[in-house]
């Protein structure tokens, strides 16, 4: 069992990378308490890869440092690495062996002994669905399956710190649940967890907080109801004639466009303007035929977060 720290238990101070001429981290700030899953979101490019292979060793910052549950990568990649389970957005496993044999291949590439590593198995099976197919090849899964597999191998030997990057995407509702199910227990137990999605449904699920990476470095950092609390929601509102002809107010506190029979309301409080609308309007409210609401979404506060910043 590895020692567990109060706070950092993952910490990147400063990262720097460029590849040729195209910067990938630019000043890449992140740190990771025991027991915390931070969600890593950002578009394509914003450097999220970057950082999780530079965690990894895969690639070294041109500046910067990272500690892995309290071992510099850079000075101590052995036992770094040995902190840490990695499960890529490629898919990293041999498709020829079973599933068995790629689990017990990373546990003993991990210093597990046969024995500990048959049991370490057995359990990362039952936990991700994985009993029924441990004895079938690779290739031979469904992609869901195959993102289970790959999964449990970032996690058999049970490491303080763990990244996932995109873990889910393709994935079925059986290997999404089982996965979330699983980081969760995992964070209970003390794990630090960085998990790169772009689907908030599951880092409400997760009750992870919100790191947003932007052109190489973190530009938002914090708790998902506090990051999401200045950003607006819209709601659509279908009527049974031309949304033109009922005359929209303008209001402050709100963007109002029409489009046919639709009405489309962006503020902070859909919902609350709705409301005072149909009430000052009650021949709008007589002419509706259906109303959608909804919450901010993670591209709704990235855009913003990119707004603010002037990328």
């Amino acid at each position: 069992m590895y020692t567990c720290y109060t706070y950092g238990m993952l910490e990147a101070v400063a990262l720097h990378k460029r590849f040729r001429d195209v910067p990938a981290l630019e000043g890449f700030d992140l740190a990771v308490a025991a027991g915390e899953i931070v969600g890593l979101v950002g578009h394509n490019g914003a450097g999220k890869t970057t950082f999780a292979r530079s965690v990894a060793g895969l690639v070294r910052p041109d500046r910067g440092t990272i500690r892995v549950a309290g071992r510099d990568v850079a000075r101590e990649p052995r036992e770094a690495r040995a902190r840490l389970g990695l499960a890529p957005q490629e898919l990293a496993l041999y498709p020829t062996a079973t599933a068995r044999e790629n689990l017990l291949l990373f546990a003993g590439l991990h210093g597990l002994r046969r024995k500990e590593s048959k049991r370490r198995v057995d359990e990362v099976a039952e936990a991700l669905v994985l009993v029924d197919v441990l004895d079938r090849k690779i290739r031979e899964l469904s992609g869901g399956q195959q993102r289970r597999v790959q999964a449990a191998s970032a996690i058999v030997h049970r490491p303080p710190v763990l990244l996932l990057d995109e873990p889910t995407v393709g994935a079925d509702p059986t290997t999404r649940d089982a996965l979330l199910s699983t980081l969760r227990s995992l964070a209970g137990d003390g794990a630090a967890i960085v998990y790169t999605t772009h689907y908030l449904s599951e880092l409400d699920a997760l009750e992870a907080t919100l790191a947003v990476a932007d052109h190489g470095r973190i530009i938002a950092r914090g708790e998902r109801a506090k990051l999401l609390s200045g950003v607006p929601g819209h709601a659509i509102l279908e009527f049974d004639r031309s949304a033109a002809s009922l005359d929209p107010p303008v209001m402050t506190s709100a963007e109002i466009f029409t489009r046919g029979a639709e009405m489309t309301i962006r503020a902070i409080d859909p919902a609350a303007i709705v409301a005072a609308l149909l009430a000052a309007y009650p021949e709008a409210a007589s002419q509706l035929r259906a109303i959608q609401v909804h919450a901010p979404t993670l591209d709704d506060l990235y855009r913003g977060l990119v707004a603010h910043h002037g990328r």
